[in-house]
């Protein structure tokens, strides 16, 4: 026991140990009703923020607190391990800090596709309950079902949860049809329901956004290079 209190308040493991302290308390606020689940959430993907950068991981369909839980949890128990077995054998010096920072980057790395199939496995029985079926499903796929005659109005299920239906409100010129697959993109508090685009069109939408901040990105280093 010693020896796990002595790892767990070593450099790296000691990052994810005041982490999930602080995760751990904000689940105890959950529970009493003093915080939010919905705490990282936004009502659209449009911008960049924790909750659409998660649903580009995997993460679709589960809070973001949920989602950062289980990925913390995961790269911790891996950090833990790598301490126990192989750091604290070693006789690092001040080499542990970026060595530590390595591992960091390193368990996260595996954490986050083991955690998104984790929470994939979850998220049917989340959303059976209310507080999991509100801005939680931004970037989750829906069949369209039914659409009320011409009108702005449809319904839909969630993909392969033929027991969850979920409201669509959409513009006249993007009117859904029946067996169309969607990406729930914008939640609407008032009316209780959602704006969604096309699951082509969504997916053809994350790729460009991608190749535009891969462009940024190496125009900004090249830029960097030249001025120094």
């Amino acid at each position: 026991m010693n020896d796990l209190l002595h790892a767990a308040t070593q450099f790296p493991t000691i990052v994810f140990t005041l982490l999930l302290g602080l995760l751990a308390l904000y689940w105890l606020l959950v529970i009493i009703r003093l915080a939010p689940l919905e705490l990282f959430e936004r009502d659209s993907l449009k911008e960049d923020h924790l909750a659409s950068t998660l649903v580009s991981l995997g993460f679709a369909g589960v809070p973001a607190t949920l989602a950062l839980t289980v990925i913390l949890s995961i790269a911790a128990a891996l950090t833990l391990a790598i301490e126990l077995l192989i750091l604290r054998w070693l006789p690092l010096g001040l080499i542990r800090i970026p060595v530590g920072v390595l591992v960091l980057w390193g368990t996260l790395v595996v954490a986050s596709p083991v955690a998104a199939m984790l929470c994939q496995a979850l998220h049917r029985g989340l959303h059976r309950y209310r507080p999991f079926t509100r801005r939680c499903l931004l970037g989750q796929t829906v069949v369209v079902t039914e659409r009320e005659g011409a009108g702005e109005q449809a319904f839909a299920v969630i993909d392969n949860e033929p027991n969850s239906t979920v409201k669509l409100l959409s513009k006249r010129d993007a009117l859904p049809v029946e067996g169309e697959r969607r990406v729930l993109v914008k939640y609407l508090p008032e009316e209780s329901a959602y704006r969604s685009v096309s699951e082509k069109a969504y997916l053809e939408t994350r790729v460009r956004l991608n190749r535009l901040r891969f462009n940024q990105k190496n125009r900004h280093t090249a830029h960097y290079s030249t001025s120094h």
